[in-house]
């Protein structure tokens, strides 16, 4: 039994298993394949190890570095080498590590300031038998703290949100202010869904993340409008401007992601106040243009009617104009915008007809309001009800005004597709009401002269 056990043993190559390395071949190949310098020193100072991104550092390679005593000579300036040797060495007498900076020399003459990590080794027998010296660059040193402490500040004291999204697209680290957005507590938002988190917008932004994570990054921040689904079922619409980074491992040979690094601030209110102002400045120019159009009008009606083609545009779907007779007391159709198909507003047929609305519409209320009146309802028999299109689901009525006169009535009509009109349309309308008042008036006067 004995042979066979030598026969199985001792043919490596054979089919046999391969011998295991010794401890000096291990500890040799995971010196080497640290990314930090290092090198070892015995009790007497004589280096006794050094790898190779030691060499990589100073240049000097294992075989120059190992059984020199110290660094005087050779890695050190002469003048000091003492100094350096002794803070080393003093590693031997403290139970923690030392931290030293210290400029070594490199084999081409250069100077290099390294930062090094120094601890005793202690022998079988419990007593300290040398020191080993960790060492690497200043520059990547700090450049690696300061890495840390960005990725520390931007998780603790950012003004900006930051989650880091797994390929899973789930969060896996959000800071305070992302959490806060999202409307919940950091980490009850670990692991979850983005759609449990977003009642609208989620679609944008997992498109977003799929395309950073097979990509890149896009080239400038991104401005996303979501809805946050808040407690209590209450939901706010936001909009985020947003930069992505792509994470991907620096420890892979190829690049593997790790997931996507999503940074946002909060512009909601920059970006309403945008859309404000490019919609006044745009309404302001239709009403300009409208007045240049209505000024070569002969008839007053036809300018009246170029006044509401021009508030059309953008504002609403449709559009009745009613002039009153009796101090308002009754309405006729004057003019209108055709229905269920885009095309300019027009006189009525026939010269006008009176309007049956019922008591208490929307148009009356506006008379008696000497204002405006908004409203909104279901589209269908509500709309008729009311004598407006069946499509009709907002609508806005605003009382035309001349010489302390009321001169008609003005109804915008809105879709469903489209939001419900509020107080700066109203306020719109009651700019265009004036214009249109004042040149129906003028057709009075011109007929009764």
């Amino acid at each position: 039994m004995s042979a066979s056990r030598s026969e199985t043993t001792d043919a490596p190559g054979a089919g046999g298993p391969e011998p295991e390395p010794g401890g000096a071949e291990l500890l040799a190949a995971l010196l080497d394949g640290m990314d930090a310098a290092l090198c070892a020193f015995d009790a007497g100072g004589t280096v006794t190890h050094w790898n190779r991104e030691a060499e990589r550092i100073l240049g000097w390679s294992a075989a120059e570095a190992v059984g020199r005593r110290g660094f005087a000579g050779w890695a050190v300036r002469s003048a000091d080498a003492g100094e350096v040797q002794r803070r080393l060495m003093a590693a031997m007498d403290a139970s923690g590590r030392q931290v030293h900076e210290f400029a070594l020399l490199r084999k081409d003459g250069g100077r290099v300031l390294v930062r090094t990590q120094s601890a005793r080794v202690l022998g079988a027998d419990g007593r300290p038998a040398g020191v080993y010296c960790a060492f690497s660059e200043v520059h990547a040193q700090i450049d690696l703290e300061r890495s840390i402490a960005l990725s520390e500040a931007l998780f603790d004291e950012a003004s900006w949100g930051v989650v880091i999204v797994d390929v899973d697209l789930r969060p896996a680290v959000v800071n305070g202010e992302a959490a806060r957005a999202l409307g919940a507590a950091g980490s009850s938002v670990l692991g979850r869904p983005l759609g449990e988190l977003l009642a609208q917008g989620v679609e944008e932004l997992q498109g977003a993340l799929h395309h950073v994570l097979a990509e890149g990054a896009p080239r400038g921040p991104v401005d996303l409008w979501v809805v946050v689904a808040g407690a209590g079922g209450r939901e706010q619409r936001r909009c985020w401007r947003s930069g992505f980074l792509r994470l991907a491992s620096p420890l892979a040979e190829e690049p593997v992601p790790l997931g996507v690094g999503w940074l946002f601030h909060d512009v909601t209110d920059a970006k309403l106040a945008e859309q404000e102002a490019n919609r006044l400045r745009f309404r302001a120019g239709q009403l300009h243009r409208a007045g240049r159009a209505a000024a070569e009008c002969e008839d007053p009606l036809e300018a009246a009617t170029a006044y509401l083609d021009f508030a059309l545009a953008g504002f609403a779907d449709h559009v009745l104009l009613d002039v009153a007779e009796d101090d308002g007391e009754r309405l006729l159709r004057a003019a209108a915008s055709p229905v269920g198909a885009p095309g300019p507003c027009a006189g009525a047929a026939g010269g006008g007809l009176p309007v049956r609305y019922a008591p208490g519409h929307p148009a009356f209320q506006a008379v008696e309001r000497v204002g405006s009146v908004r409203t909104s309802g279901t589209p269908g028999e509500w709309a008729e009800r009311s004598q407006w299109p069946r499509d009709a689901a907002h609508a806005l009525c605003t009382v035309l005004r001349s010489r302390g006169r009321t001169v008609g009535v003005l109804t915008f009509l809105r879709g469903a597709a489209r939001p419900a009109f509020e107080r700066p349309d109203a306020v719109y309308a009651e700019s265009v009401a004036a214009l249109v008042g004042a040149a129906l008036d003028l057709g009075q006067v011109v007929g009764e002269g």
